[in-house]
């Protein structure tokens, strides 16, 4: 399992109801499946992807995150998780709502674009960064909102959310003493888990 679905796991209690965005193969709600008893859909557009869920006995659902979530109801899961595809979307913070209001909480995470070396990479070549992170170019990447860490948490102040946790990590998804200090400068990778007020 990719390190940052074994950060993840961490915050879901046994036996909830998940609903994973953007599930890829279906890894985090197969594990969470076996090792927690979670009960879990996911929601995937790649046929591949949607194909491997399907071979790994994982409900899922093809649909395109960006045309909304209308066809769950209200709180009809305990948790909501969205890994590294808030940036690809076209209004992350309707779909931020459209999360909250299907989910009890949420957990999502992305790239920090205010990481000093995208900072450093923009300032010293005047370009667009290109890291592992962030391995794409400016006119090919599916990236199309970066944000920073103070960005996020700016928009969940205006949205009235509280952050129930949040980690910050390097590219490695591992945490440090800088992390900590100045997570907005040196941490690579956000995750978060939040609910409304």
């Amino acid at each position: 399992m990719r390190k940052d679905l074994e950060v993840i796991q961490q915050w879901i209690k046994p036996g909830s109801n998940v609903l994973d965005l953007g599930c890829g193969d279906g890894s985090l709600l197969a594990y969470l499946r076996d090792t927690q008893g979670v009960f879990g859909y996911g929601i995937e557009i790649n046929p591949d992807q949607i194909l491997q869920c399907v071979q790994k006995g994982i409900n899922v659902i093809e649909q395109n995150i960006d045309q909304g979530l209308d066809n769950f109801d209200d709180h009809s899961f305990d948790l909501v998780v969205m890994t590294q595809a808030l940036q690809v979307m076209q209004r992350p913070d309707l779909v931020l709502d459209s999360m909250l209001r299907v989910g009890k909480e949420c957990i999502i995470t992305f790239p920090n674009f205010g990481h000093w070396r995208c900072r450093l990479y923009l300032l010293l070549k005047g370009r667009m960064p290109e890291s592992e992170t962030l391995p794409y170019r400016w006119y090919n990447t599916p990236n199309i909102h970066l944000c920073t860490f103070k960005d996020f948490e700016s928009l969940c102040q205006e949205r009235d959310l509280r952050i129930l946790n949040r980690t910050v990590v390097d590219n490695n998804y591992e945490d440090g003493v800088l992390l900590k200090l100045c997570p907005n400068l040196f941490g690579e990778i956000a995750i978060y888990h939040i609910r409304r007020q």
